[in-house]
């Protein structure tokens, strides 16, 4: 296992970056790196694990070789679980084992809260995994699992901007905002549109 090829998946941003060990038809396993690491954190540790498994280790956004995020974005921790779903959605993966180091091993642990029917193990090394006050417990995951689902289902639908006539655009604009008059509409499209060959 000490061969590995490199991989990159596009995100929105950039691309996430990722290293990968064995066969690619083997038992699905993500690595998730400790805070300010990187993919390399396993390079010694997944020669030494059961062959017949596939291996991906993942480096964040901000991370290794993975895009950073653009300036002025904060990396929140629900993010890098969002990095995570990107990646599993990228590979096409159903269900997978998870292994997580230091942070990565938190983001691990948040991640099998929110999507429990991916994940067949947990693997933490150093790590707490991820808790919640209870009563917290069934809004949360609704909500993290509503907004993280929804982000990626509108970046797949993603196309690019149609171009309409100015009457047409101005006919859209009042359709969506009832209380605008057709003045108020038209003053605000001065701005708010941009006008190309095609409209």
């Amino acid at each position: 296992l000490g061969m590995f090829s490199e991989l990159k998946f596009p995100v929105p941003w950039g691309h996430v970056a990722a290293k990968a060990w064995g066969p690619s038809e083997g038992h699905p396993v993500l690595c998730l790196h400790g805070w300010l690491d990187n993919a390399n954190t396993f390079d010694k540790l997944i020669p030494l694990l059961p062959r017949g498994c596939y291996y991906v280790a993942m480096d964040f956004s901000g991370h290794g070789l993975s895009s950073h995020r653009p300036a002025g974005c904060p990396y929140h921790f629900l993010d890098y679980v969002t990095d995570v779903r990107r990646v599993a959605a990228a590979l096409q993966w159903r269900r997978f084992t998870l292994m997580g180091h230091s942070m990565g091993g938190a983001v691990a642990g948040m991640f099998c809260f929110l999507y429990p029917e991916m994940v067949d193990k947990l693997i933490l090394l150093e790590s707490l995994g991820f808790l919640l006050a209870p009563e917290d417990t069934e809004a949360w995951l609704e909500s993290k699992r509503r907004v993280i689902d929804r982000l990626l289902s509108l970046e797949a639908k993603q196309q690019t901007p149609k171009a309409r006539s100015p009457e047409a655009a101005l006919q859209r604009l009042l359709e969506a905002n009832s209380h605008l008059t057709a003045e108020g509409g038209a003053i605000l499209l001065q701005r708010g549109a941009t006008e190309t060959p095609a409209g």
